[in-house]
């Protein structure tokens, strides 16, 4: 049977994809599902030093907006809404895939974090999130959904995650606040949490290839997640077709949460 052509369920939407570093970027995979669904993308890049990597990903995925975006800079996020705004004039989905702790921190158990590594991470992890979506929701006049990146860590002990457990429960509770903020506007929130993930901001956790390897043989589905199955995921979820669902942790990660 010939495959089957892809329903553009997104076509016209504008996409805003925040956190793509490289093509194994959760991000990417999001950016990449919300343009076969022919959404428009703008896409954003951490640095100069990221840049390489990321603009040619935007250009294969004709993002007609390409920003430099590092939330922890006063400015640069109000510059990026401002040209959403100039260019668009509107805003339909945004994907938060961003996550920081300085090394020491993340690395030495949570009882050894220091105040000013909490304070970094959450700021970065999580508070930026309620930032963007304060910018966001005026652009979503028509409602949208928004999606913010956690991890089962937050309401499970992950051993090694440490400083990242509490920042991503607080990231989940705030998803939770902001759909009830957001709902009467039309706007849908969810936290998507998916399995492990080679990713770039995962290499930074000690013992990470043990996680993987535990996760993959305790999956009822025997297997990891990829990048494409977080960003069909979030892509259902922005269409119609999940229009009255709203809140939720989405766990993407073969079932691995539900075992004991």
């Amino acid at each position: 049977m010939a495959n089957q052509p892809q329903i553009p369920l997104l076509k016209g939407k504008k996409a805003l994809v925040v956190g793509i570093a490289n093509e194994h970027s959760i991000a990417y995979g999001c950016a990449k599902a919300f343009r076969e669904l022919e959404a428009d993308l703008a896409i954003t890049y951490l640095n100069e030093k990221a840049k390489p990597y990321v603009e040619p990903l935007a250009q294969a995925l004709q993002a007609p907006i390409v920003m430099p975006l590092d939330v922890s800079q006063p400015g640069e996020l109000e510059a990026l809404f401002a040209a959403i705004t100039a260019q668009w004039g509107r805003l339909d989905i945004l994907v938060h895939s961003i996550a920081f702790a300085p090394k020491a921190d993340l690395q030495g158990g949570l009882l050894n974090c220091s105040a000013a590594g909490f304070a970094q991470a959450m700021d970065i992890s999580c508070h930026s999130f309620i930032r963007m979506a304060r910018l966001a929701a005026p652009l979503m006049t028509e409602g949208g959904t928004m999606f913010a990146m956690t991890y089962h860590g937050a309401t499970e002990v992950a051993p090694n995650y440490n400083v990242m457990g509490p920042v991503k429960a607080a990231l989940e509770s705030a998803c939770r606040y902001l759909a009830y903020e957001l709902g009467r506007n039309g706007i849908r929130v969810h936290a998507i949490s998916p399995g492990p993930l080679k990713t770039r901001a995962a290499s930074g956790l000690k013992d990470f290839d043990l996680l993987l390897n535990e996760a993959a043989s305790r999956a009822p589905l025997g297997e990891l997640v990829d990048i494409m199955d977080v960003g069909f995921t979030c892509a259902f979820l922005a269409t119609r077709y999940a229009r009255r669902l709203t809140g939720s942790t989405v766990y993407v990660d073969g079932g691995v949460n539900i075992m004991a």
